[in-house]
């Protein structure tokens, strides 16, 4: 808010200097800024909106009018309104040839719209033709235009012009054509890939503006390919010695440090480009070094860029004499009273201990200094450094004051952090096992449930594995010290439910092991537990779980079981529970108790956490029997991409089974109906057009796969009872179907941010001041207890000495064995059938038209025979009409399959109950006429038709999914 009341002062103070701003504009910015809530803003700036539109709408605006309209709305758009409504005029005001009107359109565009609004397009061709104009300020003003409001899909209409500015003879030309190109090697690097060795190239420009422009993309280039970039070590050593040795103008000076901006920069790229090679690395040491003794700490700029010499220092092939003057400057960070340059330090002795551990002990009264600072982000920082510092002899000092930390902190996240952190120090030094296990329940005693669950489960895995290189001794005092901790821990109220699931998992793994406990005593403790945390399902799985593990373990040591009544109590309770987990894990445990040593052996071996368990994926062993099962007639299984129709429609014909067997659904697109063929019954006489009247059954002539023809339907059962439609006008048009299916591409570019700490300050190099300054520090005395800690962090060995991972204490006891399958089955692209281009007759037409004698190959709905079920069809065949007698119903239809979404085709069913109703009455009157029909009755398919029809479903449509809503 307060740079919008100095804006607008600025703005209002222009308008007195002769910038012409009228009145209204002033009292909007004096309103604004007087305004005592946020309601009174928003009615303001509302009536404001309103009042432009009004005059936005007006016709022949003057231009020195609409540029202070312009100026309003990038107001209006500041305060969070919309202010779309008048981009369009923004747009147009570029296209002005005046300097001062094509500046405040092209600045209100690049506040107004980002680079993908649909103006854009609108805008391109402006920036073309500016770009190519005689007045360099106009060319200035399209560049920067460029780098906002380009994306990548126009960047080819523009590159070329921007190129061509490399060479322009103006250096502010220059400098912008490069930060365009870095902007479209950002957007979209493919574009720019063939013009990377003009960035080279700009590097030796004479202007040092040009210089400093260039070197942000190739810091991005650099970051992402080093090699390519090792032969200009020398060229970027050689600018940072004429920067550091003031060969550039005084303009380029901040606070009196030459162009520090440009040196921080520089140094970042020197780091990555000596990192891991002696031989760049040698080339920059004299350089560096010259930047030690010419910066001092008594400025923040000069701090930046000291701090930037230590980081390239711990990233290059490492020197003793910049390692000294490295710990120097920390010295200095660290003896400072402000706060940020001990963070500036602590950070950078982060960097170095990493090379050179013993640096950490000649500082290590300034890191306790900070560790028992106020300043919570300083505290963090040290606790990183510690961290890093943490080695057998001084991880006890260190993790207790992690958890002391821990503990009266109230930040979730970094509680979190704080925990994963003394556990990892804790499972590499832990100097005794007794000391791992207290300092693990103090973890999850304080930081609860905020415990990663995967450090649980690499607790359980560590307890589970050991400590000792093939030491069972070490194991089993480990795994002995962990039970009885947990077990006098058991009883404390509240407990987390991540702890407690780990006390259940190691009670019952490891809690009979020794022999110390009994097997009831043990089980008790896991009921009470279960008892009381009844509302965690979680840790009642663990609970029952574990009173399984030791059951099992007692009846493979041939001793007997006698269940405890609240565990039998606990097995009945939760045999009816609701959750189908723990209902699992009581008859589980009954089965148990009921199976012989030598089975429990088998199933549950003991102290086999661990072991590598054997995955049999294609499950071999069930090959025999679905052998057999084939054999006597059964289906071959079909996967799910094929149910769906993800996989070649093919692979259902070219089955080993026959045909007839095969009621497989088909995805192949509908063909053309049957012409009707006239039958050799006469119609009956009509009484009325709307009388119910017998109607001769049309007959299709059909053609299928099969070998043999159908036999023809009989004169006598060819006609049935059916609404008489003649002269009636037909209420449904020729249906059209249509499907399309559009395709989104998303393209996206990868954008490099680029990032450059910057800090303001004076910087002199006057080494008789920094001694001055260094001597005025009072000199302070250090009390017994500070030396103490000290001596117990930085004291003993300094070198670091790590306990190996608890993933490489043992080697894995079983070797894992995985059988992968071959994968069954080739994928192959569905080849769908094309449709007769013939218009498709309506089949809910039965009124008299002309027949053809043209036979079509196939038949119609041959498509939904697979639909049928297999003894459906054939007691269809057998009963001839009486089988033909039952009401066509949907779920007569498709069979067995699933229907899903018919409730919008009960009102349209029935009608056609109605006459089919009526249709079986007329059938069943008549005596004696049987015959075996092969494959679907041609009335019953026109009513399928119409069913499906009036369902909604395209029987034309070549969709693979065509009934995917009917059979779920």
């Amino acid at each position: 808010m307060e740079q919008l009341k100095t804006i607008g002062r600025e703005l209002a103070m222009g308008s007195q200097g002769g910038f012409g701003q009228s009145k209204e504009f002033l009292d909007l910015v004096k309103s604004i800024g007087e305004a005592r809530s946020k309601a009174e803003e928003e009615r303001i700036v509302l009536h404001e909106i309103e009042t432009l539109k009004r005059r936005l709408a007006e016709p022949d605006i003057p231009k020195r009018k609409m540029k202070e309209y312009l100026i309003r709305l990038v107001y209006v758009e500041m305060l969070g309104h919309d202010a779309s409504f008048a981009y369009i005029h923004a747009v147009k005001m570029t296209h002005d040839d005046n300097l001062v009107l094509k500046r405040t359109g092209y600045l209100a565009v690049s506040l107004f719209l980002n680079d993908d609004h649909d103006l854009i397009i609108l805008i391109v061709n402006t920036i073309q033709k500016d770009l190519k104009s005689d007045n360099y300020l106009v060319v200035c003003t399209a560049l920067n235009a460029v780098c906002k409001l380009i994306n990548d899909e126009t960047v080819p209409a523009v590159l070329p012009q921007v190129v061509e500015l490399l060479a322009h003879q103006k250096e502010a030309v220059r400098k912008k054509a490069i930060m365009a190109l870095h902007r479209f090697y950002q957007k979209s690097p493919s574009s720019v890939s063939h013009l990377v060795s003009n960035f080279r190239k700009r590097l030796c420009d004479n202007d040092p503006g040009v210089m400093g422009a260039t070197l942000c993309p190739l810091f991005d280039l650099i970051t992402i390919d080093v090699n390519t970039y090792k032969d200009l070590v020398v060229s970027f050593v050689s600018i940072l010695k004429q920067v550091a040795e003031r060969r550039l103008p005084k303009t380029y000076d901040y606070h009196q440090l030459p162009a520090p901006f440009i040196q921080i920069r520089l140094l970042k790229i020197l780091a990555m480009l000596g990192s891991g090679d002696k031989q760049a690395s040698e080339k920059m040491y004299t350089v560096v070094s010259d930047i030690f003794k010419k910066c001092d700490s008594t400025s923040n700029i000069g701090n930046a860029v000291l701090y930037e010499c230590i980081c390239c220092v711990s990233a290059i092939h490492l020197n003793p004499k910049l390692l000294d003057q490295a710990a120097q400057v920390i010295s200095r960070f660290l003896k400072s009273d402000s706060h940020n340059l001990k963070y500036m330090g602590i950070d950078a002795l982060g960097r170095l201990i990493k090379i050179s551990p013993e640096i950490a002990e000649q500082h290590q009264l300034a890191v306790i200094d900070c560790l028992e600072d106020p300043d919570d982000t300083l505290k963090r920082k040290t606790f990183e450094l510690l961290y890093k510092m943490t080695k057998s002899s001084n991880v006890e000092v260190i993790v207790d004051h992690m958890i002391s930390y821990m503990i009266s902190i109230n930040d979730n996240h970094y509680k979190t952090y704080i925990a994963s952190r003394c556990v990892e120090l804790a499972e590499q030094f832990a100097p005794s096992n007794q000391w791992f296990i207290q300092t693990m329940n103090k973890v999850f005693e304080h930081a609860g449930d905020l415990v990663n669950v995967k450090v649980a489960h690499n607790l359980m895995k560590l307890i589970a594995e050991g400590f000792g290189e093939d030491d069972d001794t070490a194991d089993s005092q480990l795994r002995s010290s962990a039970v009885e901790s947990y077990l006098r821990i058991i009883v404390e109220p509240k407990l987390p439910s991540v702890f407690l699931q780990v006390i259940c998992w190691v009670l019952g793994e490891y809690g009979t092991a020794d022999g110390k406990y009994s097997a009831s005593y043990i089980t008790g403790k896991l009921c009470d537990v279960a008892e009381a945390y009844s509302n965690d399902e979680t840790v009642k799985a663990y609970a029952v779980t574990a009173i399984m593990k030791i059951y099992a373990f007692e009846i493979s040591a041939a001793r007997k079981v006698d269940m405890l009544p609240e565990c039998q109590s606990l097995v009945e309770e939760l045999s009816a529970s609701h959750s189908t987990d723990l209902q699992q894990r009581a008859y589980e445990l009954q089965a148990v108790i009921g199976i012989d040593a030598h089975a429990i052996e088998s199933i549950m071996p003991s102290d086999a956490s661990c072991e590598d368990i054997e995955i049999d994926k294609n499950l071999s062993f069930l090959d025999g029997y679905v052998q057999r099962a084939i054999e006597k007639g059964a289906q071959p299984y079909i996967s799910e991409n094929e149910r769906t129709g993800m996989l070649n429609i093919n692979n259902f014909r070219n089955q080993d089974q026959p045909e007839a067997l095969s009621h497989s659904l088909r995805f192949e697109a509908y063909e053309l109906p049957k012409p009707l063929v006239p039958s050799r019954v006469p119609p009956a006489a009509v009484a009325s057009s709307t009388e119910l009247v017998p109607v001769p059954e049309p007959y299709y002539a059909r053609e299928t796969h099969q070998a043999a023809s159908l036999p023809s339907v009989s004169d006598a059962g060819s006609t049935e009872l059916k609404l008489r439609l003649d002269g009636v006008q037909k209420k449904w048009g020729r249906p059209t179907y249509s499907s399309s299916a559009s395709l989104t591409s998303t393209s996206g570019s990868h954008k490099t941010t680029n990032g450059v700490t910057q800090v303001d300050g004076v910087s002199t190099s006057n080494s008789k001041g920094r001694e001055a300054y260094d001597s005025r520090k009072p000199s302070v005395e250090i009390s017994p207890e500070k030396q103490k800690l000290a001596s117990s962090l930085f004291g003993g060995s300094s070198r670091t000495e790590k306990r190996a991972s608890s993933g490489n204490h043992k080697v894995s006891k079983a070797t894992e064995k995985s059988h992968v399958g071959k994968a069954a089955g080739a994928h192959s692209d569905a080849v769908a059938e094309k449709i007769n281009s013939e218009p498709t007759p309506d089949l809910l037409d039965f009124s008299d038209s002309a027949v053809t004698s043209t036979a079509p190959s196939v038949d119609p709905f041959q498509q939904l025979e697979g639909l049928l079920d297999q003894t459906e069809a054939t007691s269809t065949m057998n009963n001839g009409a009486a089988g033909a007698s039952r009401t066509p119903e949907i779920m007569g239809l498709y069979a067995d399959s699933a229907v899903s979404g018919l409730s919008s085709s009960v009102a349209n069913r029935d009608e056609f109950n109605l006459a089919s109703e009526l249709s079986n009455a007329a059938r069943t009157s008549q005596v004696g006429v049987s015959q075996l029909n092969k494959g679907p009755n041609p009335k019953d398919s026109l009513e399928k038709d119409a069913l499906v029809r009036q369902m909604g479903v395209n029987p034309t449509s070549e969709n693979p999914n065509l009934f995917k809503d009917l059979l779920g």
